[in-house]
């Protein structure tokens, strides 16, 4: 299977041509969420990776909540957004969940999760090939422009746990294209740009 994954457009619809530009090879187009801005302009972006005609797995972020994902992405038969959910695709299974985790200090347009939330819905996964979550685990590819790491104790106990091939994460904008290895699951946190990976 070949993926081209991609978190935080953030509206940039040049983003979503440079995505259009290398899909054609594609099998399936991840996006590890916070696709618009404080809950608006959301629409015109998943609209625009929508006209790129690939089966596509979105999590929503915390700049969009489920609901708001799920009703812009309604009229797209070939969207698939997952949220404490998981698709097999091809034998491939992709388990999703969206939001920060943990809670940001960002305000009320955040769409924040906590811990505890995070966990009562992994728990019940005991399998993924991919997780896709908005935010990363913590101690992966998590630091801010300061160097603090931000990132979910409970994403990472899981990965932990039941080590997925990919956890495909976005968030932390100063960590965009970083990698690194929680044992055997290969953490990306992706950014805008497309990121290509192989099963």
């Amino acid at each position: 299977m070949k993926i081209i994954a991609f978190s935080d457009i953030h509206t940039d619809l040049h983003a979503v041509e440079k995505i259009r530009s290398l899909a054609s090879e594609a099998d399936v187009l991840v996006g590890a969420g916070d696709f618009c801005n404080m809950r608006r302009g959301l629409q015109p972006v998943i609209d625009a990776i929508a006209e790129i005609g690939k089966l596509t797995v979105l999590v929503h972020g915390n700049a969009e909540s489920e609901d708001e994902l799920r009703a812009a992405a309604a009229q797209h038969d070939h969207l698939r957004v997952l949220h404490a959910g998981t698709v097999t695709i091809d034998n491939v299974t992709f388990l999703g969940l969206g939001g920060a985790i943990p809670e940001t200090p960002f305000g009320d347009w955040s769409v924040d999760h906590s811990e505890k939330q995070a966990k009562a819905w992994l728990e019940p996964h005991t399998h993924a090939d991919i997780l896709v979550a908005h935010s990363p685990p913590k101690g992966h590819c998590d630091k801010d422009s300061a160097g603090k790491a931000l990132g979910s104790k409970s994403i990472a106990k899981w990965i932990k746990k039941h080590q997925p091939r990919y956890c495909l994460c976005g968030h932390i904008h100063a960590s965009w294209q970083n990698w690194s290895d929680a044992g055997q699951t290969r953490v990306m946190n992706l950014g805008p740009m497309a990121t290509k990976i192989e099963l």
